[in-house]
């Protein structure tokens, strides 16, 4: 009877773990069609590009050595997790330790788990070097972000690993980032600015007068699919961290993680549209959506323990402060297409800091400790990476590749034939 409550627990738990990583997964295509429909018509081909293909290399590079890294062992080069167990020590091991047992059958799960939470913070990077980057140089720069630069801040923090053998943020400083905002979203944006340093602004962004010129995307219904797309798949990416379903406890915990997630997005979507409003006069829907992702974000690092006010309250801050974000790297001419490095960067940070209003178990001392350490190492790794990259094969498409557009000079076809090119305005 006892062994039958396990294997009915374990498989309910496995299964949960399994379609909240789907749930992760369909996320690649949420931010394939936001940066599609963000971008202009003639970059199209090449973004979707991106994004399928870092999806691919992100599965392979963690595979072969990024979660090896992040979380020891050899399972998956050999096909044993720290050793073979029997089923009934991994049914016990589940049920006791929820999927740190020693279990080749939690390993597999929680491999597939981790690997689309990679691919996201490398789809971060795509949509913040849009328009202008060339193809096999990103994809390049993929393969080390996934196999080694995530897994090693992911391995100080998730693994339980020491930063260098010097501290530890769990233990010395009680860092907590429950799902991810600054592990995987600020960490995106710390690689992602490095990468646009480097690569300099749009064609026609910035005047000479210092006046920011508006560059439209081609296809807002897209990008605002892929904000609904990406709003469905957090629930997947904050609810699968709780990491188990199969008792009450954490069927509340769930249930909970899943309305905070909602709220916060609703009162990030709302406060961005408000501001917005206030600034510009108008209602700008770039602007909502990349609200509404704020306040995931935002929620991201501890949608556990707030009430559902304080959640909402949490998201909100984070939709003002994508607006000023976005407004202020623009004026600094940091030219971010889609908005990626406010979004994941900024409020990523805002993200971590607010843990401690709602969980006694982390103090601001260990989330600004944490947070530079996430930041320092990504940024600091990437730029060198993207520096090397630059000097071996260049990171930048030629001038007329970018008038032409990169769907013609990186992929040789474009997404709109017959409304672009010499039949459409999507060469200007």
């Amino acid at each position: 009877m006892e062994n039958n409550i396990f294997e009915l627990q374990y498989a309910m738990d496995t299964f949960y773990f399994l379609i909240c990583g789907a749930l992760v997964m369909w996320m690649a295509a949420g931010f394939a069609m936001l940066e599609s429909g963000l971008v202009r018509a003639k970059n199209t081909t090449e973004i979707l590009t991106k994004n399928v293909s870092l999806y691919a290399v992100s599965c392979i590079m963690y595979l072969i050595c990024g979660y090896a890294i992040m979380y020891g062992g050899d399972y998956f080069l050999t096909g044993i997790a720290g050793g073979e167990t029997l089923v009934d020590d991994a049914l016990k091991a589940s049920a006791e330790n929820g999927f740190g047992g020693d279990s080749v059958y939690a390993g597999a799960s929680d491999f597939f788990f981790q690997v689309v939470f990679v691919a996201t913070a490398m789809s971060i990077v795509s949509g913040a070097v849009a328009e202008r980057m060339k193809l096999w140089a990103f994809l390049v720069f993929a393969v080390v972000m996934t196999g080694f630069i995530y897994p090693m801040e992911g391995n100080w923090t998730w693994g339980g690993g020491s930063v260098f053998g010097m501290y530890s943020l769990g233990d010395d400083f009680g860092f907590s980032d429950f799902a991810g905002s600054g592990i995987v979203h600020m960490a995106g944006a710390s690689a992602a600015l490095a990468g646009v340093l480097l690569l300099g602004a749009r064609k026609g962004k910035y005047s000479k007068d210092g006046r920011v010129n508006a560059i439209p995307g081609a296809n807002l219904p897209l990008a605002t699919l892929g904000t609904f797309i990406l709003w469905m798949g957090w629930f997947g990416f904050n609810g699968g961290s709780v990491l188990k379903l199969g008792d009450i406890a954490n069927a509340n915990s769930v249930a909970m993680v899943f309305l905070n997630t909602n709220t916060a997005a609703a009162g990030g979507l709302v406060t961005a549209l408000i501001v917005a409003r206030l600034l510009f006069g108008k209602a700008d829907l770039t602007m909502a959506l990349n609200g509404a992702l704020a306040g995931l974000v935002a929620i991201t690092a501890e949608p556990s323990t707030p009430s559902p006010l304080t959640a909402t309250l949490i998201g909100a801050a984070g939709g003002a402060l994508v607006v000023f974000s976005i407004i202020a790297l623009d004026k600094m001419k940091l030219d971010d297409p889609v908005g990626a490095i406010s979004v994941h960067g900024t409020v990523g940070l805002w993200g971590l800091l607010a843990v401690p209003l709602t969980n006694e178990g982390a103090s601001f001392t260990g989330q600004l400790v944490g947070a530079a350490t996430i930041f320092v190492w990504v940024f600091v790794v990437s730029f060198v990476v993207w520096l090397v990259i630059k000097a071996v094969m260049g990171i930048r498409v030629s001038e007329e590749e970018e008038y032409e557009g990169t769907d013609i000079g990186e992929c040789g076809l474009e997404a709109y034939p017959e409304f672009t090119g010499t039949r459409g305005s999507g060469i200007g």
